[in-house]
């Protein structure tokens, strides 16, 4: 990125866990960004010094129209976008659809529409892997069949679909990045400021390391007769870091003469998985701690694997994850939770 012809960006849901990463990422190669977050899920006190912050609804299509006014009456106008901002929780999705359509698929379109009449033609779409639903093979790849399972999937397949369009018709360019489970925390001069943390939670690892705190009594697998080595599920998992660095290489490609012709699509993970009892024993390793687990029913449509492959990226992008052993994942994510709950 020391050399990308991009200089400003827009960042949709920048206060948030990977949208924050990747502002401080920018902000470290000495790039100028905007974060742009109604702080439902965001931290602001987290964001790295010098990032603009701007407080807002991605729905209000005149608000960020204005924005993309000022900075280019300012001399200084949006290069490009990085779209983060989305509600991510699939249980949710399927009892609340009707939010996720709303804050997922129809913000996005606002934006979208705020970019066409006053903004750039570049876009980072953060997708998701969710969007293929039940694989019929894995590795996953770009060409897969979509067909999401959750309300979440299909919000984010709607807004694909959408970007499919607008680039046939207005040739607004754009690159989709399609991942399953990030985790781990940045690591930097400062050392590690921020990491994932939700309420409530519901992603493995931060449940895993709440036991090691002592403030769950166990961990639960839900299932352990899946057609895998040790019978409990094999999920993806990507580092907060490597998944921050895709994006801005995503970003760069916006410039190359392929994306003129056709949108881009990249997958992205650690391309063999781990499973569930895999992650515990890995917790187990880093915390110290001996972390009990318990076995439960399977929940109803958990595949037995998911994995996406990222040879695309690598190939097309040169993408190179720099955390490719779980124990190290694990490690930068132990550091910040035991920071944030000390």
């Amino acid at each position: 990125m020391e050399d990308s012809i991009f200089v400003k960006l827009l960042i949709t849901g920048g206060a948030g866990y990977i949208g924050g990463t990747v502002a401080g990422q920018l902000a470290s190669l000495g790039h100028k960004s905007v974060v742009f977050d109604n702080l439902s899920h965001g931290r602001r006190d987290l964001l790295p010094p010098g990032v603009e912050f701007v407080q807002g609804e991605l729905d209000d299509r005149a608000g960020i129209e204005k924005l993309f006014i000022e900075a280019r009456n300012s001399g200084e106008p949006f290069d490009g976008v990085l779209h983060f901002a989305a509600l991510i929780e699939a249980g949710e999705s399927m009892q609340r659809p009707e939010i996720y359509f709303r804050n997922n698929t129809a913000s996005t379109l606002a934006l979208l529409e705020a970019m066409l009449a006053q903004g750039p033609r570049r876009l980072v779409f953060s997708s998701t892997a969710a969007v293929y639903g039940e694989p019929e093979s894995v590795p996953i790849l770009e060409d897969a069949r979509l067909k999401p399972t959750n309300t979440y999937g299909e919000s984010k397949l709607m807004v694909e679909q959408m970007l499919d369009w607008f680039h046939r018709v207005y040739g607004l360019r754009s690159a989709s990045l399609r991942y399953f489970n990030v985790a781990g925390a940045p690591e930097g001069p400062a050392g590690i400021t921020r990491g994932e943390a939700h309420e409530p939670e519901s992603h493995l690892i931060p449940l895993i390391l709440d036991v090691a705190l002592g403030r769950r009594a166990c961990i639960r697998i839900y299932g352990d007769d899946y057609p895998t080595h040790d019978g409990t599920c094999i999920r993806d998992y990507i580092h907060v870091s490597d998944l921050a660095d895709a994006h801005l290489l995503a970003l760069d490609a916006l410039a190359s003469p392929a994306a003129e012709k056709v949108r881009l699509v990249f997958n992205l993970g650690n391309g063999q998985g781990f499973t569930v009892r895999e992650v515990i024993d890995s917790a187990r390793r880093v915390t110290g701690h001996p972390i009990p687990a318990e076995v439960h029913p399977r929940r109803p449509g958990d595949p037995a694997a998911l994995v996406a492959s990222s040879e695309k990226a690598m190939r097309e992008l040169g993408w190179k994850p720099r955390y490719t052993e779980l124990d190290e994942i694990l490690r930068t994510a132990w550091i910040w939770h035991r920071k944030r709950y000390a």
